[in-house]
């Protein structure tokens, strides 16, 4: 099973799927390709694996993703040989990315995938203060940048089977946590 948390940069991803990660035993992630820098306390292989643009173009035109964007002037992308790896484990796999790669994958993996998709609400104020609090010396155009894409992502909900406002961490992983028990429950019953 893949279970896709999205949301806008800010809203929560990251900290809830390592939580998630704790808390459940057949749970782990599948860290995107980036070519952005890392972010301080980041690890490669951990959060993403961190790759210059140039060898991110490459990996393009080797047809080694199953979907890629250019997000905030840097790309990200789903890595076709890990992701067939990890949903060959048998393992849950939770992965945080954004609208336009939720939908590439639920067009390329729902047939032969049970796929799970969540899209995590945040309220513009509290992204914004999420944002500056993270600590990423966001410039104001950058700020603006991101909360821009709000409207954006928002706007894709429908495509999502669970919308959950993410104004309490603790009740969206419990919320998240029965979600990923009712939604094995299902599949392992057909």
């Amino acid at each position: 099973m893949l279970v896709i948390l999205s949301g806008v940069s800010g809203a929560g991803k990251d900290t809830i799927k390592k939580e998630l990660i704790k808390r459940m035993d057949d749970v782990i992630s599948l860290p995107s390709f980036t070519s952005r820098k890392p972010r301080e306390g980041e690890e490669e292989g951990i959060q993403y694996h961190f790759i210059t643009k140039e060898q991110f173009e490459e990996k393009i035109k080797e047809n080694e993703f199953y979907e890629y964007d250019l997000h905030h002037e840097n790309y990200y992308g789903t890595s076709r040989k890990l992701m067939n790896e990890k949903i060959s484990s048998g393992k849950i796999i939770v992965k945080d990315i954004e609208v336009n790669g939720t939908e590439n994958l639920i067009k390329l993996l729902s047939k032969e995938t049970k796929l799970v998709t969540i899209f995590l609400k945040v309220e513009r104020e509290e992204l914004k203060r999420r944002l500056i609090a993270r600590g990423d010396n966001l410039s104001e155009e950058e700020l603006e940048l991101r909360l821009g894409r709000l409207e954006y992502e928002e706007s894709k909900i429908k495509i999502y089977d669970y919308v959950i406002k993410n104004d309490d961490f603790e009740k969206t992983v419990n919320i998240i946590q029965t979600i990923i028990e009712s939604e094995r429950k299902l599949e392992m019953s057909q």
